[in-house]
């Protein structure tokens, strides 16, 4: 019933930047939290950002001062702003959304398909 799709993943140089966007839709009554993950191959998935309702903000320590997360709450969108991107980045990323259903008030917690970014010379 909410869905996420993702964008502006690809290949980019060491020292280069990208920006990922996220747009939640679907029978959304509200939208508590949304995270930005990312799963390298062979590691567990790990978090990356996450950006609360409230505004609050909250990073890994391996990209505190070079990521930013904000959010569009007018659009449902979501940013994950990437800076001085490092070889170890490279990872598939995945945004993750945690809400509230609209017609059940129901909780959801709900995953996108996840886009490649590899940082490489």
């Amino acid at each position: 019933q909410v869905q996420l799709v993702e964008s502006g993943g690809g290949l980019v140089q060491p020292g280069g930047s990208l920006t990922l966007s996220c747009t939640a839709s679907g029978r959304i009554f509200s939208i508590s939290a949304m995270n930005w993950f990312r799963q390298a191959p062979g590691k567990q998935r790990e978090l990356v950002a996450t950006v609360t309702s409230g505004g609050r903000t909250n990073y890994a320590d391996s990209v505190k001062g070079r990521f930013t997360i904000s959010r569009d709450f007018a659009k449902s969108t979501v940013y994950l702003q990437m800076n001085g991107l490092k070889p170890e980045d490279t990872a598939v990323y995945y945004c993750n959304a945690e809400g509230l259903i609209a017609t059940t008030r129901m909780p959801f917690n709900t995953w996108g398909q996840g886009t490649q970014v590899t940082v490489s010379s």
